[in-house]
């Protein structure tokens, strides 16, 4: 479905939204379940927010001024969030298993299908240990969770098998890191190949942020499944029939964006420059920790770009589909530079 109206009633009419979220697919069994799973973890990353913000910090401060992007993106993300994703006390094993899940294909997809089999496998083993790590934590159950894990057991029914709700976790994992790392990457790509001055970006993170999700949405498709027969702009659908939109064609609709094709982030200063937005979904099925992912984004980007000129090589826009828009690799290079007034003005 390609016309924006049409696109709006889609993913906001109710009609639509009858059955559960196909993002968790069959792991939990009601939509009022699948709610409560999402803001339970919502709510416990952004309390985790201040945290977050002090490791982008030491991370960004360790990093060396040449690396290769995406890659070192999502190494960077992932290590802002490895301890909200698994609390430290976890048991060595499962915390050593998800940090290879993340670089060897299992959280990231891997490109090749050598590399998928093997990551099949180790994304057995993951399970297995997280599974451990449930049955142990529903005999003993905190106040306050430490993890997304914990988060998700306060808010998972307890008929939910404790494998499933591993599988839940991981799924919650690749939801929450890839999203963050990919769109950091966009960020920063877009933004050095239009400023190219040895001199501060010209526009607030925030603006960057979203034009970069509005530019590369990360999600290609959203979809709804039609519940019982319908007629949508003169098709007819039968129930269990998916009506799909594009975030990435929504964006780039020149009847409704100014030169969509363009990375302006000065477009966010005026409205009326503005079209449909929708980078998380929208309506009752939007992500629910949408802004909690912008503001991660935001800061990131923020203190990559604080006190440091960042330019980028090798690069090309055009992005890769591996479940998703991602960027293709590039290299980005960091200086330092003095801070000058016009820095300390901006931030």
């Amino acid at each position: 479905m390609g016309d924006a109206e049409l696109t709006q009633e889609l993913l906001r009419d109710p009609e639509f939204h009858a059955d559960k979220s196909g993002f968790f697919g069959d792991l939990l069994p009601t939509r009022a379940s699948q709610i409560e799973v999402g803001h339970a973890v919502r709510n416990f990353l952004r309390s985790r927010l201040p945290r977050y913000r002090f490791t982008v910090a030491e991370a960004v401060a360790e990093l060396p001024p040449v690396d290769q992007w995406p890659l070192a993106g999502n190494r960077l993300v992932y290590r802002c969030l490895a301890e909200s994703l698994l609390h430290p006390d976890t048991p060595a094993l499962a915390r050593r298993l998800m940090n290879r899940a993340v670089h060897e294909g299992v959280v990231f997809r891997a490109p090749r299908l050598w590399q998928r089999a093997r990551a099949e496998l180790l994304r057995a083993r993951l399970i297995s240990a997280l599974t451990k790590q449930v049955t142990q934590r529903r005999k003993h159950p905190v106040d306050q969770p430490l993890d997304v894990l914990d988060a998700a057991l306060t808010a998972c029914p307890d008929e939910v098998a404790d494998r499933t709700v591993a599988e839940l976790h991981l799924t919650l994992v690749r939801a929450i890191v890839v999203p963050v790392s990919t769109s950091l990457a966009w960020s920063v790509l877009l933004a050095c190949l239009h400023h190219t001055a040895d001199s501060p970006w010209p526009w607030p993170v925030d603006h960057i942020v979203r034009e970069a999700l509005r530019h590369r949405p990360m999600p290609w498709m959203l979809g709804r499944t039609v519940s019982r027969p319908t007629t949508v702009a003169g098709t007819s659908f039968r129930p269990g029939d998916l009506v799909s939109v594009s975030p990435y064609l929504l964006h780039h609709d020149e009847h409704h964006w100014t030169d969509p094709e363009v990375f302006r982030p000065e477009r966010w200063e005026n409205p009326n420059e503005r079209g449909p937005y929708i980078p998380f979904g929208a309506g009752p099925f939007t992500c629910p920790g949408a802004s909690v992912a912008h503001r991660m984004i935001a800061e990131a980007l923020t203190t990559l770009s604080h006190d440091a000129h960042l330019t980028v090589t090798g690069a090309d826009t055009r992005a890769l589909m591996v479940e998703g828009i991602v960027p293709r690799p590039f290299t980005l290079h960091r200086m330092s530079r003095p801070r000058t007034n016009h820095d300390t003005a901006r931030r």
